[in-house]
Formats: structure tokens, sequence, C-alpha cells
């Protein structure tokens, strides 16, 4: 909707907008002698060295040793310094205030659901096939679910636009509207013009963009829909330090859009939720050259999803297609019959053959809506790839 119309106290709970947040110490001060959060003093105390005193009392010597990641004190609970770091990624971000750092994407999701949905009456909207946990975080918080699939014909999963406002717009329980893009399962990029679409209609929701795969997505093709936050209030774009820059055990997710929405979910959070060691390990795979590094990981892993594992799946017996826009790093298989016609059976076998007895993992997704007869293979390095073809080829032959 126009920018000037949308207001998200219209949006927000009622007590969210009423919420007095916690206030914890760093909020405050973060230097001198800190004796205000009954943090530990001396320090971690496994590595503390301790010995008795010298008069044999039973009073003992505990000298702290250095630690300069300063685990003993609380981190900063808004992590201002990775977020400089994120405006340096994503330049088109206005500023730190656009920025919000989450316990990875889920805890994003939650968050968004919790603060704008009240519990049995109110709904999000999904676009089927698509990441599962908007589902299972609606269901949790007693929030209805809506569904408008994408368009699959000939593997194209690609935004059913006018269902999508028909079904928003027309039904006021509908308070967010999630889209993925690159789309998980999919690996589809979501066209500017269809977005923009959804964004300027009569919904006066949230439109979410989850986008932790956007690195992946080649530049002719397209960008961040962050791009499109300083324009569209009713915008809020998610990512993620799990995929392109391969650090999913930090559970970092970031979320990007109005100063006004980033400070309702700064109030609603815990207060310390992203902890002192992924803040720091955020700050070293953000600084330039580590970022310079992380896009020449994505090339190569593009180049082999191009040049190899997709070319080479199409050879296979019972390979029918390779589905979605190949934006992301993994690719949508989907496995035919002998007569051509689209398999789960086949799929669900081969998963199993080859996670039971092969040491080789994938991704069944047959069940769901578009993908009928499709594993998700992620594209790992050389010699992963190699393994999965050469196994699948093994399988796929000895099927009539």
């Amino acid at each position: 909707m126009p920018a000037s119309s949308f207001d998200i106290k219209r949006l927000l709970r009622p007590n969210i907008l009423k919420l007095e947040p916690y206030r914890c110490a760093r909020d405050d001060y973060s230097e001198g002698i800190l004796l205000d959060a009954n943090e530990n003093s001396y320090g971690p105390a496994f590595q503390a060295k301790i010995t008795k005193a010298a008069n044999g009392q039973s009073a003992l010597n505990i000298e702290s040793q250095p630690d300069h990641l300063q685990l003993h004190r609380y981190p900063d609970p808004l992590g201002r310094d990775v977020k400089q770091k994120i405006l340096r990624l994503r330049p088109s971000v206005p500023s730190v205030g656009n920025v919000f750092l989450g316990v990875g994407s889920d805890e994003v999701i939650d968050l968004l659901v919790r603060i704008t949905c009240q519990p049995g009456r109110d709904a999000i909207l999904i676009t089927p096939p698509t990441y599962g946990m908007y589902k299972v975080v609606a269901n949790i918080n007693d929030v209805g679910v809506v569904k408008v699939p994408l368009i699959t014909e000939g593997g194209a999963f690609q935004l059913d636009v006018d269902a999508v406002i028909g079904a928003a717009v027309s039904n006021p329980a509908v308070k967010i509207i999630w889209l993925c893009s690159p789309g998980n399962p999919t690996g589809t990029f979501l066209k500017e013009e269809d977005v923009r679409k959804v964004l300027d209609s009569a919904f006066e929701g949230l439109v979410v963009m989850d986008e932790a795969y956007v690195d992946f997505v080649k530049p002719e093709k397209g960008e961040s829909y962050a791009k499109l936050v300083a324009e569209y209030p009713n915008l809020f774009v998610m990512q993620t330090m799990s995929k392109s820059f391969g650090l999913a055990g930090i559970r970092l997710g970031v979320g990007i859009g109005s100063q006004e929405l980033i400070y309702y979910l700064n109030n609603a959070k815990a207060p310390y939720n992203v902890s002192t060691l992924s803040l720091d390990v955020a700050r070293e795979a953000l600084a330039d050259a580590s970022v310079q590094k992380m896009r020449g990981v994505v090339a190569s892993l593009r180049q082999q999803r191009d040049e190899y594992l997709i070319p080479e799946l199409r050879k296979l017996p019972h390979v029918g297609a390779i589905l979605g826009g190949n934006d992301a790093n993994f690719v949508l298989c989907q496995l035919v019959d002998s007569n051509g016609s689209t398999s789960n059976d086949i799929a669900k076998s081969l998963y199993t053959e080859m996670a039971e007895n092969r040491g080789l993992v994938v991704r069944y997704r047959g069940s769901d809506h578009g993908c009928e007869g499709c594993l998700r293979i992620t594209v790992g390095t050389v010699e992963e790839n190699k393994a999965v073809i050469a196994t699948m080829r093994t399988l796929l032959s000895a099927i009539p």
C-alpha cells in the first residue's frame, strides 16, 4: 500500500503498543567498574587460576585470566557493531535503526507473528511450497494460516499475484503475507514487478520477504529486496548468516525494516538474545575481506550447481526435470517412472536407501505442493557433488 497510508500501530497488537520493555543494565552503561548486572567480576570460572592463600588459611587467591571476549559480561543487547557491518553489506539499508538481530531467522519469524497476530483471531498468508516454519510458528501461537499456492506449471514457482492480493485484502484477519525469495524448496527468485504489486496493493498488513538464499542469486537476475525498505514501510526483509556465510551454527538472523517496526521488535525480544560468541563471529565474517571470501565461495557453489550438478543430474535415468529457478544453493530434482510420470515412490526409496545405507543424505520434498517426485539436493563440495551423482546413477540404473 502507499507509504503515506501505512500505519504500523494499526497492525500491532494493543498489548505490544502498551508494552514497557525490560530495561537491561547494558542499555545504560557498558564501561567502567561494572557492578550493576550481578555478573561474575572474576571472569569465566573455568579459566580462573586458583591457589591457596600464603598464610595457610582457608581463603583462596583467585587470579582472573585475560578474556578478550569478556564472556563474563552480558553482550550488547542490540549488537550495534554487527549492525554497522551489515550496512556495509547492504548499502541500501538506511541506518542501524532499520536492522534487527535475532537467534536465527526462526526467532524473527516468531516475534513478527507474536507482535502482530492476536491468538485465536488473526492469520498469516503463505504461498506453498514454502518454508515450513511459517506454518509451525502460526500453529504454536494459535494463528490461522491462509494458503495461496505459487504458480507451479513448468516448475515456475512464481507468485499468483492477483490471488495473493485478493485473499489478503478480502480477509481482514490476515496480518502478514510471507514471501520467500529465493524460495525453499523452489530455489526461485520472485519477480520484482510481482513483489511491488503486492506491496502497492490495498493490503494493510506486513509483507515479509525471507531472503535466506539471496546471495546465491546471480547479479544480473536480481538482488536483495532490502533496497525497497526505505520506499515501503510495510516491507520487512529477513536474511541469515547460515547459508552464504556458512555460519549456521552461530544462529544469527537479520531483519531489515522500518525503524518503527524495529523499535517494537526490540521491545518484545529477550534482553540479550544474541550471544557474545555469535556477535564476535559475525563481526569477523562481515569484515570487508571476509565478505569477499564469502562471495568467492558463493561463485564456486554457483559454478558447481550450473556446470556440474544440474547437467549431470539431467543425464541420469528416471530424472524427469530440474524444477525452479535454480537461484539458491540447492537443486530440486524431479524423478519419474518408466512411463515418464512423476514418482514419489522412486523419490522416497532413493532418499531412504541413500540415507540409511549409502551415507548420503538429501531431502525428500515430494509431499510439497508442486513438488511431486522431488528430492532437494544441496550443492556440496566438488567431492560431495561427485558422490551424489555416482550414488544416484548406481541406484537409478537398477530401477526398470
